[in-house]
């Protein structure tokens, strides 16, 4: 087998693709790029081929339905707490405040607009 990272997409469950995308990007500050297959929508997370770290989109169709207990999505940010008041501002909910993970650095947990749970990861 190759050397290789065995996650290379993700996928986030959406009711209502405006809202989830007004909150992603009011919280990350990313571009989300819409793009309809029928009967999926999908609001694309801006990607760089051959840059560490993973692609992925918000998606909304019929059998996609957000869930706080199901995978769960890590985002590397710079700091999390400027982030998480990004969160609360933009109808998140805190879940678990900025903890320590050892030598792994920090993480935290949210609530999106939708209802699934999300990660943050720091090394500072």
């Amino acid at each position: 087998m190759q050397n290789m990272n065995p996650v290379i997409w993700f996928e986030i469950p959406v009711s209502n693709m405006d809202r989830s995308k007004t909150f992603y990007e009011a919280v990350f500050g990313y571009k989300l790029t819409v793009v309809e297959m029928e009967p999926r929508q999908m609001a694309m997370f801006p990607m760089e081929m051959n840059a560490p770290g993973i692609g992925g989109a918000l998606v909304k169709e019929e059998t996609f339905v957000p869930s706080y207990a199901g995978s769960l999505v890590y985002f590397s940010v710079a700091e999390i707490p400027g982030t998480l008041d990004k969160v609360i501002k933009n109808n998140g909910k805190l879940l678990i405040p900025k903890t320590a993970i050892g030598e792994y650095g920090f993480c935290a947990y949210f609530e999106d607009s939708e209802g699934n749970r999300i990660g943050l990861h720091t090394v500072n």
